[in-house]
C-alpha cells in the first residue's frame, strides 16, 4: 500500500481546521484546538475517563535514553547520513556499507536501557488492562525499548532492529545475535575517518531457513518503501477506537505517521502531545505539556484517584 494512498484514503471524508467552511460547531472546536493547554489536572480528568488509549512514540522518548537519531546536521555515520545509507538503492550497490551501519546501531543498542518515559507507558498499559482498558503503543522507532520496558500491545510501524528479512525466501525472523556475523565483528565504527570493510557478500548475515542461504537484510522500512499494510491496517483499527490519544517525543513531519494523530483529534477526540518542543501539528491537539517525556510522562500516566484496581 502507497503511504500516500493510506493517507489520502483516510483523509477524503475528513476536512481539517482552517481548509474549508464547516458548522459553528465544528468552528468552535477548531478555535479550541487553537490554544492546546498545558494543565495536567485537566489532562488527568480526561485520562481517567479514557478506555482505549493509543500512543503515538517517535525518535524523541528515545533520545532520552542515549539512542542517536541520526538527524539534523550531526546525525552522521561517517560520511553519511541515515537518509544516504537506510535505502534499498545504497543497499543494492554496497551491502556490507549498509550492515556495518546497521551493526553498529545494533550494538549501540544493547547496552541501551528504557527510560522514565518508556517505563511508564508499558505500567500503564499492565494496571489499566486489569481495569478493562486498553493502551496501545504505536511506534516509529526500531530500537524495541518499549518492549525492553514490557509493553505488549505494540505496533513497530518501521519495524526493528532485531529482525532479519530475507531478500531471497522474504522469511522475517527475530535476531539478537551480537555480532549478527563472524564478519562484523568489531565493524561499523562510526569515526568519519574509518574505512569501508568491504565484506563479500557471502559473509555478510545469511537465511537459516532450509535450503536457502540468501542475503539477509534488516527489517526495517527503508526511505522509499511502503510501510507494511497489515501493520498500517492494525493502526488504523487501533486509532478508530481510541478515545485518548497521547503523541509523545516525534517531530509530525515524518508520514503517514505524522497524520495519525491530527486523524483523531479531527474527530473529537482529546490528543495530548509531550515533546520538548511545539511541532507543525501541536496547535490541533488539546494538549500539548513542553520538556523531556521522562519528566512529562510519568506523572501523566501514574494511577489517578478515581482508578479502582482489584
Amino acid at each position: 500500500m502507497c503511504l500516500f494512498q493510506f493517507t489520502a484514503r483516510r483523509l477524503v471524508s475528513q476536512a481539517h481546521c482552517g481548509l474549508k467552511a464547516s458548522s459553528s460547531k465544528k468552528q468552535k472546536f477548531c478555535l479550541e484546538m487553537a490554544r492546546p493547554s498545558s494543565n495536567m489536572a485537566d489532562f488527568r480528568e480526561v485520562f481517567a475517563k479514557a478506555k482505549h488509549i493509543a500512543i503515538i512514540t517517535g525518535a524523541g522518548v528515545s533520545a532520552e535514553s542515549g539512542v542517536p537519531t541520526f538527524r539534523g546536521a550531526g546525525g552522521f555515520w561517517r560520511r553519511w547520513q541515515a537518509q544516504e545509507l537506510a535505502t534499498p538503492g545504497a543497499f543494492a550497490r554496497n551491502p556490507s556499507r549498509v550492515w556495518e551501519f546497521y551493526h553498529y546501531r545494533r550494538e549501540v543498542m544493547l547496552s541501551k536501557h528504557p527510560n522514565p518515559a518508556h517505563i511508564a507507558i508499558a505500567e500503564c498499559e499492565k494496571r489499566l488492562s486489569k481495569q478493562g482498558r486498553s493502551v496501545v503503543v504505536i511506534t516509529q522507532n526500531i530500537d524495541e525499548l518499549h518492549r525492553k520496558a514490557g509493553t505488549k500491545h505494540l505496533l513497530e510501524i518501521h519495524g526493528s532492529l532485531f529482525k532479519t528479512r530475507c531478500t531471497s525466501c522474504g522469511n522475517v525472523a527475530a535476531n539478537y545475535k551480537s555480532p549478527i556475523c563472524p564478519a562484523l565483528a568489531g565493524k561499523g565504527a562510526p569515526d568519519p575517518d574509518t574505512e569501508d570493510a568491504a565484506i563479500p557478500v557471502e559473509d555478510l548475515p545469511q537465511c537459516e531457513e532450509d535450503g536457502c542461504n540468501g542475503l539477509l537484510r534488516p527489517h526495517v522500512v527503508w526511505f522509499g518503501e511502503a510501510l507494511d499494510p497489515g501493520v498500517l491496517t492494525a493502526v488504523e483499527k487501533e486509532l478508530d477506537i481510541c478515545d485518548l490519544c497521547l503523541v509523545v517525543g516525534t517531530s509530525s513531519v515524518v508520514y503517514p505517521a505524522a497524520m495519525f494523530a491530527p486523524q483523531v483529534s479531527a474527530r473529537g477526540v482529546p490528543v495530548a502531545e509531550f515533546n520538548m518542543e511545539p511541532t507543525p501539528a501541536t496547535n490541533r491537539f488539546r494538549f500539548h505539556f513542553p520538556g523531556p517525556c521522562g519528566t512529562t510522562l510519568p506523572p501523566a500516566l501514574a494511577r489517578h484517584e478515581t482508578e479502582i484496581i482489584s
